[in-house]
């Protein structure tokens, strides 16, 4: 092989190689979008882990949702178990979750409202159209208190304890199958009574006692 022979090789090789990467690269990538798939089969979103669970809950300073002058913190919520609803009124699936929202109050079950990333006018008319089911209802309206607990959107609904630990983390709607067959034992199991919402009529629902709005 002459030396210009050997040249034109010399040449085309890096060439040859830099080929093969462009071949290899969309496969590589396409192989590791098939795995990261493959595992998020066994994910299941309603139990997206929470690095708070089991902690106390996150102190806040937000204004009640009826009236900006007032402010609660966490510490107004303590004294029996309850439940923390992140909602608002541009999430669809909260409109599917609040009859069961309602039915869980007629039971006796306290719910904070967490209006989240809202609208104060559109998230208190809302309630007066739907009929309010939260004990309290506090106004997040930048998504603070949201960012702390490490919410995703909504609707989720944190289980707190009676001392102000996060016990367990729901992520999606809450229908009467779910609280059922996943969140009634939760309920009991933090010292919270037995909730049968078979027995309870949604159309007899009212309001939670408590702060209106």
């Amino acid at each position: 092989m002459s030396d210009s022979d050997e040249q034109k090789v010399s040449e085309r090789e890096p060439a040859v190689r830099s080929g093969r990467w462009v071949r290899i690269v969309p496969i590589a990538v396409f192989i590791s979008l098939c795995v990261l798939f493959y595992l998020s089969l066994d994910h299941d979103p309603q139990t997206l882990p929470s690095v708070l669970v089991w902690r106390t809950l996150p102190d806040v300073e937000l204004p009640s949702l009826a009236d900006p002058a007032k402010t609660h913190h966490a510490a107004d919520f303590l004294g029996k178990p309850f439940l923390i609803n992140i909602w608002a009124t541009w999430c669809p699936s909260c409109r599917v979750e609040h009859p069961t929202l309602l039915r869980l109050s007629q039971a006796g079950v306290p719910i904070l409202g967490v209006n989240y990333k809202d609208v104060r006018e559109d998230a208190l008319v809302y309630l007066k159209r739907y009929r309010d089911p939260f004990a309290w209802s506090v106004f997040d309206e930048a998504g603070s208190w949201g960012f702390e607990l490490g919410v995703y959107g909504a609707p989720e609904t944190f289980f707190v304890d009676a001392d102000g630990t996060i016990v367990y983390r729901h992520v999606g709607v809450i229908t009467e199958q779910v609280w059922r067959n996943e969140l009634s034992e939760r309920y009991q199991a933090m010292g919270g009574e037995r909730v049968d919402l078979s027995t309870v009529d949604s159309a007899k629902a009212v309001s939670a006692p408590g702060e209106e709005g």
